[in-house]
């Protein structure tokens, strides 16, 4: 449900904070008011039309923002994919704060839970949220791609629909693949040849994981022998046996030792001092020696480097065509190894999915022939209990009906002697038609221009189908357009009747139909200064028959009665269905 609903800037509204009830919300009030603004409000929140003409004169910019908690089902099936889709959802969060800012410079900003999105993505959401009910975008039911899903989820076909769904999507797969296994022969076969050498290519390479890292390391070795041996030979001269006139390390500290034993014989003390002495020796006699054997195990050998060298340019010129290091390579071979086996067997392949297609083919068209029967079916009780609800409503002639519509095509699927176009849903298309009045005839729901009659229609249809409408949040403004107050009353009944399962607000010029709200706003707009500005007062018990009296014309000891006994009898009705 919408939980809180903050406006700021928006037309003559400076700001409002609306916390709507759970159940049946009436908004009353004056013509001129604001109560279309409020609507209006909303439906820029939820991804509607905005443009700087929606700003408060003097303001930088409006911003509109609403806290919803839909139900749990709807989150888990609807809201959440749609957020995980777009890397909105967070662990724990039910609640859902949708933000919508229009700047005078042009810019508006959509926000779910504080993160920039898109209009389509807050315009999706908000669409699963709530309905609109007026001649505006948000009418889920004048979007004719949803009538196959209302008819559906009325006669409890989700099962049978999966099962379609199921068999297409695996019909999808098939077909694509035997779409890439039939491509041009002659491109097949270059692909073939193309394959073919390059596995044989990188084959006949023989790598070795890690062998171009040695390779280069003996390679550095191989080109700086003669460097290594005569660099290795001065160190080894410097610490072992001098260059020379000029006496060798080892000498120098062999001289230093004995010194050094000499001051021991008049000093104990110097005893730790000369065993250090002792052990720099023996290391660096050991290190001469390992020099020494390192400067005559290396061989300059230009024959062993041109080999390596020329690996290595075997190594490169397969990195620049197939990958940048030797296991990417490796990879790529495998990889074209497998499509090349795949190809070789591309005909075996062909047939095999040539019969799994038809076979689907077959499932597909059995499957889809059945379903449609059933919506046959559902469609005529669908019509009957629509047109029953029209009557209720002041619409007494109007007819209803639901078209199913089959396409033929020679590519489709075989249902009755007959070959029709399908697709996840099936081989129909459904749509609404409606006859408002007498002599005329049924034409598609989306084409209705009627603002009043749309939303009468609206809330018959919604009132068959609260069974299975998965929008909590239902606004219904114009509703009561063309009413008296007899139809007032059986639409506030219906309305009643339909927040049992949703939460309803409706904008009423009708008493009939604001006596049956849960809770009751009333909208006023006041002149402070030279600023007009709107206000939106919850009223009380007390307040609200003031409210409903005033509805009733001029305000009088008679119309105040008329308003506390209407209160009275709708109170009597709703005890009734409760009990």
């Amino acid at each position: 449900m919408l939980n809180y609903l903050t406006i700021r800037s928006f037309a003559i509204i400076d700001q409002l904070d609306i916390h709507p009830s759970a159940g049946f919300n009436a908004l009353t009030g004056e013509t001129g008011a604001g109560k279309s603004i409020i609507i209006d409000a909303v439906s820029t929140l939820l991804g509607g039309r905005a443009d700087t003409s929606y700003i408060r004169e003097g303001a930088d910019q409006a911003v509109i923002e609403g806290v919803f908690s839909p139900p749990e089902e709807l989150y888990q099936q609807l809201i959440l994919p749609l957020l995980r889709e777009h890397g909105l959802d967070e662990e724990g969060e039910h609640t859902l704060i949708l933000t919508r800012e229009i700047n005078r410079k042009g810019r508006n900003l959509g926000r779910v839970n504080g993160r920039l999105v898109t209009l389509r993505v807050l315009r999706h959401i908000g669409q699963a949220l709530v309905d609109i009910h007026n001649q505006g975008e948000h009418l889920s039911l004048l979007r004719v791609r949803q009538h196959i899903d209302f008819l559906d989820r009325y006669a409890g076909l989700h099962a049978a629909r999966r099962r379609v769904t199921a068999k297409v999507q695996a019909l999808a797969g098939v077909r694509a693949e035997l779409n890439r296994l039939l491509k041009d022969e002659r491109e097949l076969a270059r692909r073939i040849d193309l394959l073919r050498y390059q596995v044989e290519e990188i084959g006949a390479a023989k790598l070795q994981p890690g062998e171009e890292a040695d390779l280069t390391r003996e390679q550095i070795l191989l080109s700086n022998a003669e460097k290594l041996v005569s660099q290795t030979d001065t160190l080894y001269r410097t610490l072992q046996d001098g260059e020379g006139a000029q006496i060798s390390v080892l000498d120098l500290l062999g001289e230093a030792t004995s010194e050094l034993a000499k001051l021991v014989e008049l000093d104990g003390s110097l005893q730790r001092p000369q065993k250090a002495m002792e052990e720099i020796v023996y290391q660096l006699q050991e290190l001469a020696g390992e020099l020494r054997s390192y400067g005559e195990s290396i061989e300059y050998s230009p024959g062993r480097l041109r080999q390596v060298e020329e690996r290595l340019d075997v190594i490169h010129d397969l990195k620049r065509k197939y990958g940048d290091s030797v296991d990417e390579i490796l990879a790529f071979r495998e990889s074209a190894a497998e499509e090349l086996e795949s190809l070789a067997h591309s005909e075996e392949r062909v047939e095999a999915l040539q019969s799994q297609e038809q076979g689907l083919l077959v499932q597909v068209g059995e499957l889809a022939g059945q379903l449609s029967k059933e919506r046959q079916q559902t469609s005529v009780r669908l019509g009957e209990a629509i047109e029953e609800q029209l009557k209720d409503l002041g619409m007494e002639k109007a007819r209803f009906a639901v078209s199913l519509e089959q396409t033929p095509s020679d590519e489709g699927v075989q249902v009755d002697g007959g070959r029709y176009a399908f697709d996840s849903t099936g081989i129909d298309h459904v749509e609404f038609m409606i006859s408002p009045n007498v002599g005329e005839p049924l034409k598609p729901l989306s084409k209705i221009a009627s603002g009043g009659e749309t939303a009468r229609l609206m809330l018959a249809l919604k009132t068959v189908l609260s069974t299975v409408d998965e929008v909590p949040v239902l606004i219904f403004d114009e509703i009561d357009a063309g009413l008296g107050g007899r139809a007032g009353a059986v639409v506030g009944r219906k309305l009643w009747t339909l927040a049992q399962g949703h939460q309803v607000m409706v904008v009423t010029h009708l008493p009939q139909i604001a006596a049956f709200g849960d809770v009751h706003y009333r909208v006023a707009k006041r002149v402070t200064g030279d600023r007009t500005v709107a206000s939106v007062q919850r009223l009380s018990s007390e307040d609200s028959t003031q409210e409903l009296a005033q509805m009733l014309g001029t305000m009088s000891e008679a119309t105040h009665l008329s308003a506390v006994e209407m209160r009275e009898e709708v109170q009597k009705w709703k005890d009734e269905q409760s009990a």
